[in-house]
């Protein structure tokens, strides 16, 4: 399966919503992203706005993951995927182009949290990808942090 990554674009934006309600772990509705001040409206300004990057990842121009990180705080704070293409790399490659864009814009390190829980595929994702933990933040997230001197771009 062959799979493209991009800088995302505002008319990507509905996608983006339709891959992150999508999951099944860490899994948010619509209604709950809202609440927590997540909206089309929000996303595309960090789109257009130049503080974050983004990117989406495509097979045959179907939108099918994305990954986004405020760059003056390395943070990272979403790589999901479409349940039926996971496993296939298409995570790792969005990560290394966001790690990439961070290391580019002058960043040594950036970090990210994920859910409480060890059995989190998650967990497993970011450590196989080089992450390091990093304790935990105050509402139990694990808290991982990636030193870019650890790869070269």
């Amino acid at each position: 399966m062959n799979f493209a990554i991009r800088p995302a674009a505002i008319t990507d934006v509905r996608s983006l919503f339709d891959v992150r309600c999508s999951v099944r772990e860490n899994h948010q509705s619509v209604k709950e992203l809202e609440d927590l001040g997540v909206t089309p409206t929000s996303v595309s300004a960090m789109i257009q706005g130049g503080q974050y990057v983004a990117h989406v990842a495509t097979v045959e121009g179907e939108i099918v993951g994305f990954a986004m990180a405020k760059v003056a705080e390395g943070y990272v704070f979403a790589c999901f995927v479409r349940p039926e293409f996971e496993g296939r790399g298409i995570g790792g490659h969005l990560m290394l182009q966001i790690e990439i864009d961070l290391k580019n814009s002058g960043l040594t390190s950036a970090w990210l949290s994920t859910g409480p829980g060890e059995d989190l595929r998650a967990v497993g994702f970011y450590l196989h990808l080089g992450w390091k933990r990093n304790g935990y933040l105050d509402d139990g997230q694990i808290r991982f942090e990636r030193f870019f001197r650890e790869f070269s771009s």
